[in-house]
């Protein structure tokens, strides 16, 4: 099994697309990039604790590829926007690949620049690509939040 970690703005949409892909076996919300150990969902919410909203996938690679995960990634958000998804606002919110490997390294970095090459954004893509750090589970009642509650995607 392999790991990818991606912040996409609010956790819980992001999670709700990479548990539909065929071959991610788990998907975990948390919190990673910052420098408090131990963030709480009310420490993130501040910002300043520098930690990204994020999903953690457990996947199967002879039955998803990595670069299928980072197409989810791009299609899953607006990665020119700054801090910022939709109406959640804040550093806790950028889009981010937290990669595991070098080969992940590689192929975010290059899905990156072949989607600016394509002309698909009209502003530039803003995504950070940098290595994993520790990444801290979010509280229980956030993991497959939509599916419990019976949402296929976030309401705001």
């Amino acid at each position: 099994m392999e790991k990818a970690t991606f912040g996409a703005g609010c956790f819980w949409g992001v999670e709700a697309a990479f548990r539909n892909v065929k071959g991610a076996k788990t998907t975990a919300v948390g919190y990673s990039g910052g420098t408090l150990k131990n963030p709480t969902y009310e420490g993130v919410c501040t910002g300043l604790t520098g930690h990204a909203e994020v999903v953690q996938v457990s996947y199967d690679q002879a039955e998803v590829s990595y670069q299928d995960l980072l197409d989810v990634f791009w299609e899953v958000h607006d990665p020119t926007t700054l801090n910022q998804q939709g109406p959640n606002a804040g550093t806790q919110y950028r889009s981010a690949i937290f990669f595991h490997t070098p080969k992940q390294e590689a192929a975010a970095r290059a899905s990156k620049e072949n989607l600016e090459a394509s002309g698909r954004y009209q502003r530039p893509i803003v995504t950070e690509i940098t290595p994993t750090s520790e990444f801290y589970r979010a509280e229980e009642y956030h993991q497959q939040y939509l599916e419990k509650r019976g949402q296929a995607h976030c309401r705001f």
